[in-house]
């Protein structure tokens, strides 16, 4: 009898990409997948703990494990077990098995063993990490685009968070890898990769004469045009020449980039131990915009940080209702015990911090309504996800990540087509389809540029290895 297993993934692009491989193994393995909701023999919880409520969000999704099926397997891996794994084990009354980030390779052989004790802990020591995990995915269930995760860890250590302390030092996949996982979404006909990572724009450099993130994304582009190409966050000072000439050379590659600011303002982000000053953000978004003039861009903010009284949080704001960018993720300031900024003096109280994230998310409607209306009239490739319950409508994103409501038929989903941008209504962009017939999965996306041929290719893989 095939065993039934249930996910949850909470956070981040790389835990949706995770997830998937385990899905993805579960299933070659004769397993059965269903429902969260629904009774289980596993279940994999993949938590996160980039914030307070993130943690909170973990524990109620294993107590929810345990009322559906009190018999069940528990398999518990992701952030929020690497800094508080004796949490989890006071909560549960099931067999549970521990996992960290830097065994989920074998996540799913351990889910499946035979002996089934109380309480198995794969952990280890984050830190000591040297090498990423190998977590092939065969197909991301649901989804029009395909996510890569081409690399792990941060080096960074921002004050406030935890991140390197639970995903462990920048680790790198190594190309081959990269290209072999690609040849998959490819075969399985997604028309578009968005590579992830932590700190992505640190990919390479810690894999001796491999590709660094600049020619590893140019070789993408160039071998797969027909998959149009995402990058899902890259730091201001990686913004450089070399990715510029990338975004205007493959017209593949789309022009949309996220870009976190965290805070507008020059003592706070010396305080956030940030690496880079207002000037130096300012300068990115410039030559970001003067490349690409409708390219979106997004920025994470970090509202209420210790010490940001109302000038900065001022200055943050002013800041970024000046500059030329799309959306805003704001996200409240949340004490993470075991990194510095939890011992910082002059915490905000939490009514202020609440209204500075009012503040910010109203001027994050008001700089996606802006970019919207700059995009009426215009012809865009639109990726087409899915039809919308309410409205009936199909609706997809652009290249420059507008989200489009058409009509047209259900057939177009997994396609992309051209769609005009008629009006916003209610914040929502509405358009209509300029060509009925969507360009077929094979269809090259880049008429100008021919794909390599395979001696090129060889000659690109060699430069990898």
């Amino acid at each position: 009898m095939k065993k039934k297993f249930a996910i949850a993934t909470l956070g981040c692009k790389v835990n949706q990409f995770e997830s998937a491989s385990f899905l993805s193994d579960f299933r070659e393995r004769g397993c059965e997948q269903v429902p969260f909701s629904s009774a289980a023999d596993i279940y994999v919880i993949n938590t996160c703990a980039v914030t307070a409520r993130a943690g909170q969000q973990s524990r109620q999704l294993i107590r929810r494990a345990m009322r559906n099926n009190p018999g069940a397997r528990i398999v518990v891996t992701g952030c929020y077990v690497q800094m508080a794994a004796e949490e989890i084990v006071e909560i549960v009354d099931n067999p549970v098995t521990i996992v960290g980030n830097g065994n989920k390779d074998l996540l799913v052989e351990e889910a499946l063993g035979d002996s089934c004790c109380e309480l198995s802990m794969l952990m280890g020591n984050i830190g000591h990490k040297k090498e990423i995990c190998d977590l092939p995915v065969q197909r991301f269930s649901g989804r029009t685009r395909a996510f890569l995760r081409i690399q792990d860890g941060c080096n960074n250590f921002c004050s406030y968070c935890i991140v390197p302390y639970t995903r462990g030092r920048s680790r790198s996949l190594p190309a081959k890898a990269v290209f072999r996982q690609v040849e998959v979404f490819a075969r399985q006909g997604y028309r578009e990769l968005v590579i992830t990572g932590i700190n992505v724009g640190k990919y390479g450099l810690d894999l001796d004469g491999e590709m660094d993130i600049y020619t590893l994304l140019d070789t993408l582009c160039a071998e797969h045009p027909e998959m149009r190409i995402r990058l899902s966050s890259i730091e201001p000072t990686e913004i450089n020449d070399r990715l510029l000439a990338v975004m205007t050379g493959r017209a593949n590659f789309m022009p949309h980039l996220h870009i976190p600011l965290q805070s507008g303002d020059d003592r706070i982000l010396a305080h956030m131990n940030r690496r880079y000053t207002v000037e130096v953000f300012v300068e990115a978004i410039r030559k970001v915009t003067a490349a690409l003039p409708m390219a979106a861009i997004g920025c994470d903010v970090l509202a209420g940080f210790p010490g940001e009284d109302e000038q900065a949080a001022e200055n943050t704001r002013q800041l970024l209702a000046r500059l030329p960018v799309t959306y805003l993720h704001v996200f409240p300031y949340s004490k993470r015990p075991g990194t510095p900024a939890a011992t910082f003096t002059g915490q905000v109280p939490p009514a202020e911090k609440e209204e500075r994230v009012r503040r910010l998310r109203e001027l994050d409607g008001k700089k996606r309504q802006e970019f919207y209306d700059r995009q009426a009239g215009r012809v865009l490739q639109v990726l087409v996800e899915r039809r919308h319950r309410q409205s009936g409508r199909m609706q997809g994103f652009s290249e420059n990540y507008v989200p489009i409501r058409f009509r047209g038929p259900r057939r177009l989903a997994g396609s992309v087509v051209p769609v005009r941008l008629d009006r916003v209504e209610d914040g929502v962009p509405l358009g209509s389809l300029v060509d009925a017939i969507a360009s077929p999965p094979g269809a090259a996306a880049t008429p100008h540029e021919r794909p390599r041929t395979g001696q090129e290719k060889n000659r690109a893989r060699d430069h990898a290895t």
